[in-house]
């Protein structure tokens, strides 16, 4: 029988991702040092760095943005919040959750004390990813649809990898870390739409962290922490019998390339994207006005909408998960801007039209081979009181791999996210960082 944790660390310690693989790292510390720049000041941001003030420690790693620092565990707490507090930072399909906002600032608390090349730190961040990614694959859908929350159960083993390789811990500490990062995975779905799900991705860096320090000072525990009965594949997983795809084609390619990560220009869930892009060419093929629409329908196939857990959304906050708030307030805004996601009540206006909206699902719609994720879709259907129905369908929306964001696209959401002389150092310090011997240039520019 497999040994699938000594499998997957004997992959991580001899990896050696490839120049692509570097090229697509740089795009996702980019755009994650962009969703948390965007974020700035948040009152949990607020109450986190309270609460370090309060414990006290080696204040020696920078908090994105914050010209302060922290200790290392509260950092990679800190960080990890920042970049999902929006929820504006990348998603990966395979994970079915956001990878970077657990792994960078995991690695992020390793680098700051270390003697790391940039080479190296940007192969840790796609080890990282293709780790999180491969146990998204073979842990199944059932895993979310019961409700976890894969950023969160999935991201701590993901960053105590990253983080051991960028330390070059041999596969049998590997092995060890992997099991103080896994007996900790949790983070629930029902807390979508509130201050903990973006807290999820910072407790999950922090573990990642944990697991590869205490691993590093000696701390012995489980080695087959994903395998047999009592193992996490088996307590997390869906009861299939996919472990192959953890380890299976190891390093022909990496899914930080292919599929590759998908990059937000708006700050809501992924799963309403698709109807966003939906409402955007209605509006484009009549001249409607919203009075004069009877009844909407948002068509998924069946389970296409999981992570949209709000169905009558009360505030901003919720409404990030909310397909009924993300179509109404498309159809009557046209776009979405940050301040439409927040702790405030949703506006009577935009009520209304929510009321109009309702969910339906059909199986017998066949999905696109080049849909995003596979074989999801949305369509939009408008039914208008002069008997009229207009109807769009995406399958791929902006941003998705299947329709990247160009780089000019990517640098413009850095250059709104911050002041111009940090958006110039940061580009300078992300795009000569495989060069770097060092990481200090990019320390410094994230201050």
């Amino acid at each position: 029988m497999t040994n699938w944790t000594a499998t997957l660390a004997n992959l991580v310690a001899h990896s050696s991702p490839n120049d692509e693989a570097i090229a697509s790292a740089k795009k996702g510390l980019l755009d994650y040092l962009a969703s948390s720049l965007t974020a700035g000041q948040t009152e949990t941001g607020t109450l986190l760095i309270r609460w370090f003030d309060e414990e006290g420690g080696n204040a020696d790693i920078p908090l994105i943005g914050m010209h302060k620092n922290a200790s290392a565990r509260q950092a990679a707490l800190y960080n990890g919040y920042l970049g999902h507090a929006l929820d504006l930072d990348d998603v990966h399909t395979d994970v079915r959750g956001h990878p970077s906002t657990v792994i960078l600032p995991a690695l992020l608390s390793v680098a700051a004390t270390g003697s790391f090349s940039g080479r190296r730190f940007l192969e840790a961040y796609a080890i990282g990813v293709e780790v999180m990614a491969r146990l998204g694959l073979t842990i199944g859908a059932q895993h979310y649809t019961r409700g976890w929350h894969n950023t969160a159960t999935l991201g701590g083993i993901a960053a105590a990898c990253a983080c051991a390789y960028l330390q070059r811990f041999s596969a049998e500490k590997i092995e060890l870390a992997i099991g103080i990062a896994a007996t900790q995975s949790s983070g629930m779905r029902n807390q979508f739409g509130t201050e903990v799900k973006p807290l999820h991705a910072g407790l999950a860096a922090e573990q990642g962290y944990v697991a590869s320090k205490l691993t590093g000072l000696g701390l012995i525990g489980s080695k087959r922490t994903l395998d047999g009965e009592n193992g996490f594949l088996s307590l997390y997983g869906d009861g299939t019998d996919n472990a192959d795809a953890l380890t299976s084609d190891w390093g022909d390619s990496w899914k930080i390339s292919k599929p590759g990560l998908w990059f937000k220009l708006y700050s809501f869930c992924s799963a309403a994207f698709h109807a966003a892009d939906a409402c955007h060419e209605l509006l484009s093929q009549d001249t409607f006005i919203l009075e004069d629409i009877q009844k909407i329908e948002v068509i998924y196939p069946p389970g296409g909408d999981a992570a949209l857990i709000h169905t009558h959304p009360q505030t901003g906050d919720e409404g990030r998960f909310s397909v009924e708030y993300i179509v109404a307030l498309f159809l009557t805004n046209r776009t979405a801007t940050l301040s439409d996601f927040n702790h405030e009540t949703i506006p009577a206006s935009i009520r209304q039209v929510m009321n109009k909206v309702t969910r339906q699902y059909d199986a017998t719609i066949k999905p696109s081979p080049h849909a995003v994720p596979k074989g999801r879709f949305t369509i939009v259907r408008v039914h208008l009181e002069n008997g009229n129905i207009l109807e769009s369908r995406v399958d791929a929306p902006l941003g998705s791999t299947d329709k990247p964001l160009s780089m000019d696209q990517l640098e413009q959401k850095l250059d709104d996210s911050c002041s111009e002389e940090q958006a110039v150092q940061i580009k300078q310090a992300v795009n000569g960082l495989d060069k770097a011997a060092t990481l200090s240039e990019l320390i410094e520019a994230v201050r």
